[in-house]
């Protein structure tokens, strides 16, 4: 029983810039009621007062770390407190660590799976809780391309975006292959997005991190999640360059790994950029990256 996104109460995590910005403001413009958590409360509240202004039939903001259950569950329950319902929930928020995995510290490497992957959990249970007392819903899990091949220097991410598609894949078995259930769960993996991710990124390589091209534009991740809500798939790319190196992957598993473990070497990390260790945004919210795009486009 999907609804139209003018009739919908969607919750988005990880809304204060990115992805879950942009979409937030996409469905605002679109006359949904649109709930946006992420830890930066101030940007957080910015754009719940872009959505309204954009003609949102209701915005709020629920200062969220997904890290904790509990204020996932504060989420929900804020948010049934003020509709009555949602109708769907999307994980978006997460974090990126770089490094060999051995330079990589081990509250680093957690921190990327407790936010990547348990909070995506702690969101599904909230999610489902209410979606099975309704008997209809939408859960949309943001994994990413490195969720179907793995990438070198960036093992805590696509340890917790390969956990994030299999864990999707399990619930949807559960609730539309043995349920037959009228809630369905949506996993998108986008190539490479114009996003702030990429400076938020905790770094222990030495080496600046950059956006891995080719970098598509942040809108085409927001159609394809809006395109969810109004039509629900079970798998979805976001850019060309996520299928081809799947069946690539496929095909030639070894040799996907080795030409993508170059690509990745010589166009994720800067060569002449030196940078010092830092956590960047794992820990603690950063203010700069705090809108849709990261300005990657332009640097190419």
């Amino acid at each position: 029983m999907a609804k139209a996104v003018s009739e919908s109460v969607i919750v988005i995590t990880g809304a204060s810039s990115g992805i879950g910005r942009a979409t937030a403001l996409e469905l605002a413009r679109r006359g949904a009621s649109v709930v946006v958590a992420a830890r930066r409360a101030t940007l957080l509240e910015e754009v719940a007062e872009q959505c309204r202004h954009l003609g949102a039939s209701s915005a709020m903001a629920v200062p969220t770390d997904v890290t904790s259950e509990v204020a996932v569950q504060n989420l929900a329950r804020q948010t049934q407190a003020a509709f009555g319902r949602f109708d769907v929930w999307i994980n978006n928020a997460g974090v990126l660590a770089a490094g060999r995995f051995q330079d990589i510290p081990s509250d680093v490497f957690n921190r990327v799976i407790e936010t990547n992957f348990l909070g995506y959990v702690y969101g599904a249970r909230a999610a489902l809780q209410q979606f099975l007392g309704q008997g209809y819903g939408i859960l949309i899990n943001n994994a990413s391309l490195e969720s179907q091949i793995g990438a070198p220097y960036f093992s805590p991410y696509t340890a917790s975006k390969f956990a994030v598609r299999g864990f999707s894949e399990s619930l949807r078995e559960e609730l539309e292959a043995l349920d037959n259930s009228d809630i369905h769960v949506c996993t998108v993996m986008p190539a490479t997005i114009d996003t702030p991710l990429f400076q938020h990124a905790a770094n222990y390589t030495g080496r600046a991190v950059k956006a891995l091209p080719p970098v598509y534009d942040v809108e085409q991740a927001v159609k394809t999640l809006v395109g969810l809500i109004e039509h629900p798939q079970r798998e979805v790319f976001v850019g060309s360059a996520g299928r081809m190196i799947t069946a690539m992957h496929t095909l030639a598993p070894g040799a996907a790994e080795k030409t993508f473990a170059q690509q990745v070497d010589k166009g994720h990390l800067s060569h002449d950029q030196p940078v010092p260790a830092s956590p960047g945004n794992l820990f603690e919210p950063v203010q700069e990256g705090s809108g849709a795009t990261g300005g990657w486009k332009a640097k190419k």
